[in-house]
């Protein structure tokens, strides 16, 4: 166990997860999937810590969503069996996953395309050993899947349900352009949406003698705002273990519900230009910028004094180790000094994560612990 340590004394930047809200929001998403009586497979890409996969499943491995093989055999190292890696699976990847599949109880791939599903029955050779696939059907945001409404996506779940190199369980789908909405009802429009992609497309297909199907759906806003989850059989949310800036603006969640921050280091001060500077940029916080749809110049997070209380400061622009911050309203310059600590509740945690090597646990004021996250693909 670390020993304990003031959160101010933190060398920067450094990454702060609080232990509490991070219990809170796990419970809490765990236990509407339950009242839902849906499987729940949360996804860990945000965090990418086998003992926080645990705390989402309320302290025992389970089943669980990831964005990278890396992930995957990490989280088999420590006991997770049931992976779905949600992401159209690349040929070239296809030895590592069979490799994998001999370790845990199932590995789940996605196709999405006839080219994937030619990759994977080559791959296998006409041995039958098969491979457990998922198919991605978009519900709107256009990144991936299938159509829903076109005979050719029918065609193609038909082409799968037929194979001998593969074992076709269900429909996945991801409303991601629920980041995009400007209110809780378009979020709630968009989580409607989510559910009937897959489930019509699954009462279709079922029609032609595929079936049946598992109904897969994951979104943070859309899962944050429903009060459960019906008409689909299993829940894939992220984000939530950590929530951020960007949430808690399109109304997803609270600023109380952000599990995460950046504890930064004033480096500069420009009284008159009406600036700071911090040692936290691009490569602590990630270039991805704010709900800009919501709030123009919405800056790189949200600057917060060491209690996280918000502060009238806009982090303007970022370099790869330099955050350049303007005042925006009334500052008293004389509360900062060089070297005083600031925290940022970063706009997009999944990104902002990825940035560290270590993540500082702690426990109101104080660091209790120290966490490594995955690295690599």
């Amino acid at each position: 166990m670390t020993s304990t340590q003031e959160i101010g004394s933190l060398q920067t930047p450094a990454l702060v997860l609080d232990r509490s809200t991070l219990v809170r929001n796990c419970d809490r998403m765990r236990e509407k999937a339950l009242r839902s009586g849906v499987a729940f497979r949360p996804h860990v890409k945000t965090h990418k810590v086998p003992g926080i996969g645990r705390i989402q499943h309320g302290g025992a491995p389970g089943p669980i969503t990831v964005s990278t093989l890396a992930e995957a055999e990490s989280f088999a190292d420590e006991g997770f069996g049931d992976i779905t890696y949600a992401v159209p699976i690349a040929p070239d990847k296809l030895s590592r996953v069979r490799d994998l599949m001999l370790r845990v109880k199932r590995l789940n791939i996605l196709v999405d395309n006839e080219g994937a599903l030619e990759a994977l029955e080559a791959f296998d050779g006409g041995e039958g050993r098969g491979f457990d696939v998922f198919l991605k059907v978009d519900c709107g945001y256009h990144r991936a899947g299938v159509d829903p409404d076109s005979p050719s996506s029918v065609a193609f779940a038909k082409r799968l349900g037929a194979s001998k190199s593969v074992r076709f369980h269900g429909l996945l789908t991801h409303a991601g352009h629920s980041y995009n909405a400007t209110s809780a009802e378009q979020i709630l429009k968009i989580a409607h949406d989510e559910r009937e992609a897959v489930r019509r497309f699954a009462a279709r297909v079922a029609t032609e003698g595929v079936g049946p199907l598992i109904r897969s759906i994951g979104s943070t806003p859309t899962a944050s705002l429903v009060e459960t989850f019906e008409g689909v059989d299993e829940v894939r949310p992220g984000n939530y273990v950590f929530y951020d800036a960007f949430q808690a603006t399109i109304g997803s969640c609270t600023l109380k519900d952000c599990a995460v921050s950046v504890l930064t280091s004033v480096i500069g001060i420009y009284r008159e230009e009406n600036r700071l500077m911090l040692d936290a940029g691009a490569l602590a916080l990630s270039k991805d910028t704010g709900p800009d749809h919501l709030i123009p110049r919405f800056g790189y997070g949200i600057v917060c004094d060491l209690a996280l209380q918000r502060l009238p400061l806009r982090i303007d622009a970022l370099s790869q180790e330099h955050g350049k911050v303007s005042v925006d309203g009334e500052f008293d310059f004389d509360r900062i000094a060089i070297g005083s600590k600031l925290r940022i509740i970063p706009n997009h945690s999944c990104l902002t994560s990825a940035m560290f090597d270590r993540y500082h646990l702690v426990d109101g004021s104080l660091r209790v612990d120290e966490w490594k996250p995955v690295r690599g693909w």
